[in-house]
């Protein structure tokens, strides 16, 4: 039987280039690195200083993570509700969800929440028209999406949609 692999601990200096070069493959924010450092060994004292260390010298910065991961989830075609969601999940200030969602351009958003309304459109089954729509409009509503939008979106695309049956 194979035996679990010992947890190797690190002395703070140890920890602290190992820390930094996981912060640099990738934004973090302070919670990631706070748990990787408990798993590192440190205690709490230990681990602030690095963290304060690595903030200080622009390892870790909130406000670039909240503006990276929006970009990001943007692109995977999330909603504004959604990412703040997974944001305030993830511990980082409203004041950086704000700095965050400013990289949110409002034509490519619009045009994401229309694609995903057209693909959702071509795949959905139901043949009656008010349930076809309310699937659809729950759909987008868990990707994210603010109610008001959809409906816009559906009424632009209600002409074509019924122009298609």
């Amino acid at each position: 039987m194979m035996q679990p692999a010992k947890k190797k601990f690190y002395t703070p200096t140890e920890a602290l280039q190992k820390i930094a070069a996981f912060c640099t493959y990738q934004d973090r924010n302070q919670k990631e690195v706070e748990a990787k450092l408990r798993e590192y060994g440190l205690d709490e004292d230990e681990a602030g200083e690095i963290i304060i260390r690595l903030s200080r010298e622009n390892f870790l910065d909130e406000e670039r993570y909240a503006q990276t991961f929006v970009r990001g989830h943007v692109r995977k075609k999330w909603g504004r509700r959604r990412i703040m969601q997974e944001l305030k999940q993830k511990g980082i200030s409203e004041y950086c969800i704000k700095v965050g969602m400013k990289e949110i351009d409002g034509d490519e958003y619009y045009q994401n929440l229309v694609d995903l309304l057209e693909k959702k459109d071509r795949q959905e089954k139901e043949s009656h028209p008010g349930k076809r729509r309310q699937k659809i409009q729950v759909y987008l509503m868990g990707k994210g999406y603010e109610q008001d939008l959809i409906k816009m979106a559906l009424e632009d695309l209600g002409k074509t949609m019924e122009d298609e049956e």
